[in-house]
């Protein structure tokens, strides 16, 4: 199978059954991306981190990433597409076919079914965030490499964000902390 058809049937499949958003389909993206060679849980937490700092969902701005990697332009078309899809198909049939779909009481057990996993997909992914950035732990069994540079970084924006949110009973601006935070990771890691 050529690449490019697997990057598309990847990324469809993805999107097609990752309910919750783009935090909670991290975990499968990671596996199916590491599976396949295509890139290292290092590497992804990378394509995490820079995927969340650039405009537009955390899930297309993966597949963009991963479809560039694997296929050049191209191929990050072709994944983005994928991934993309599914969500704009069943959008789309939602609402011109199925008007008041939410009063049905089996779309409302469904509904009810999906939110505790997502809940858990989005909390594996904070906690795999955590153990790979704070502990440097990317498989098991890896040696605990604690970096205490990353954790002061964390403290130190979660503590501006929080006390941002006190003073001005509003929260600051994403833009913002990404830029504090990148300021904080170049001044800690010497390139400053």
């Amino acid at each position: 199978m050529s690449v490019l058809l697997e990057l598309f049937l990847v990324f469809f499949k993805l999107g097609l059954f990752t309910f919750g958003g783009g935090y909670a389909m991290i975990p499968l993206i990671s596996d199916e991306v590491v599976n396949r060679g295509w890139a290292t849980e290092a590497e992804i937490m990378n394509l995490i981190a820079v995927s969340e700092s650039t405009p537009g969902p955390i899930a297309i701005n993966m597949a963009t990433f991963i479809g560039a990697s694997q296929g050049g332009l191209l191929g990050a078309v072709i994944a983005t597409l994928g991934v993309v899809l599914p969500a704009f198909i069943i959008i789309l049939l939602i609402a011109s076919v199925i008007k008041g779909l939410l009063q049905f009481a089996g779309v409302k057990a469904f509904l009810s079914g999906v939110r505790p996993v997502v809940v858990g997909l989005i909390i594996s992914t904070g906690i795999m965030l955590v153990v790979t950035v704070i502990l440097g732990v990317s498989a098991i069994g890896d040696p605990v490499q604690f970096d205490y540079k990353a954790l002061i970084i964390f403290l130190l924006v979660a503590g501006v964000s929080l006390g941002y949110k006190l003073w001005r009973k509003k929260g600051i601006s994403v833009i913002a902390l990404i830029i504090f935070s990148a300021l904080l990771g170049m001044l800690f890691y010497g390139v400053l």
